[in-house]
């Protein structure tokens, strides 16, 4: 059980930085102003849910999709660790806050004609939480711990689903208390916590571009 439970913190530690929740409480508030108690629990329920399926059928069916393309794990790793990097710059760098995104705008602007608007999955799902990066992550991980001796098979197994499940429970809670989070961190501490999660993908960037380019030179014929 301990196993078990080492293999989700592990997975935890990369996917939050990458679904980021303070963000995506951020863009909700902005967003969410005009919607009611009743409306904000049901679009935050529905968030965290499209966020848990993304993340599942990303994991499952990803190697499909790249044996379909003919996409090489190292080509996938150096193209994830490109996307990961390039988030983490933006977010160490933000041009543009959360709420000003093209989606967000799209979704301001119904919302400003009086229609009946679901947030849940544009823009809070994707690209917020679980965006290319995450997904980039997720079929990268499913390639490698395939092949992990690290944990038993049956962690390996069980261990991505309750993984994805606490991110979009961990997803949810926050959205559920975005107002209370909001009030406690501040608009200041939501950006220092970015930033500093930022910093973060674009190591994990860099790493994955390295892992990529290493395995490509291992792999090239005549190297030995």
């Amino acid at each position: 059980m301990l196993e078990l439970f080492k293999a989700i913190g592990l997975g935890l530690v990369v996917l939050l930085p990458l679904a980021n929740p303070l963000t995506t409480v951020a863009l909700f508030l902005g967003l969410a102003g005009d919607m009611n108690y009743a409306e904000r629990n049901r679009q935050s329920m529905q968030a965290s849910l499209y966020v848990f399926i993304i993340m599942t059928v990303a994991f499952y069916a990803g190697n499909a999709v790249m044996d379909t393309f003919g996409i090489s794990i190292p080509g996938l790793r150096i193209a994830g660790g490109l996307i990961v990097a390039f988030i983490g710059f933006r977010m160490l760098f933000p041009q543009q806050q959360a709420g000003h995104s093209m989606e967000a705008r799209h979704k301001l602007d119904e919302l400003s004609e009086r229609q009946t608007v679901n947030i849940a999955f544009v823009p809070l799902a994707m690209p917020s939480t679980a965006g290319p990066g995450t997904i980039a992550m997720i079929i990268s991980g499913a390639s490698t711990i395939r092949h992990s001796t690290e944990f038993s098979p049956w962690v390996l197994s069980v261990a991505p689903v309750l993984t994805f499940f606490a991110v979009s429970l961990i997803l949810w809670g926050s959205l559920r208390s975005s107002g209370a989070i909001m009030r406690l961190v501040g608009k200041g501490g939501i950006e220092a916590i970015s930033r500093l999660m930022g910093f973060l993908l674009v190591c994990m960037g860099v790493q994955f571009i390295i892992n990529g380019v290493s395995e490509v030179i291992t792999t090239w014929p005549g190297s030995s």
